[in-house]
This record gives C-alpha cells, sequence and structure tokens, in this order.
C-alpha cells in the first residue's frame, strides 16, 4: 500500500484508489484514470501541467 500526494509516485501501481474525504471515489490503472474526466485526471493535469483539450462548438478538439 502507497499513500501519496505526487501521482508521479503511484502511476505504475496495479491499482490506483483515489479517496476523496475519506470516501472511495475512482479506481483503476493510470492510464484508465488519467484518460478519464474524474478526480485523478484533474490532478494529473495540474501536476503535470498538461491542459485538458478544448472541445469546439462542432464536437471535435481544438
Amino acid at each position: 500500500i502507497i499513500i501519496a500526494h505526487r501521482l508521479s509516485t503511484v502511476r505504475n501501481a496495479d491499482c490506483i484508489f483515489v479517496l476523496d474525504h475519506g470516501e472511495l471515489r475512482e479506481a483503476g490503472r493510470h492510464d484508465e484514470l488519467a484518460d478519464g474526466d474524474g478526480i485523478y485526471a484533474s490532478l494529473w493535469r495540474v501536476q503535470t501541467g498538461v491542459r485538458a483539450p478544448v472541445t469546439a462548438h462542432n464536437g471535435h478538439s481544438v
């Protein structure tokens, strides 16, 4: 078991559990969670400086 605030520490874990105020909110592998739109993905973008893609009105990323 690893408890970390820096997500790069748990990036290669078999399973990552995301807790929010003591409650389980998400679980999965890094690639699954980082590609989603949940808490983990949001934190990953902040910590890595990667911005979320902006979607145009026609549904395409810009």
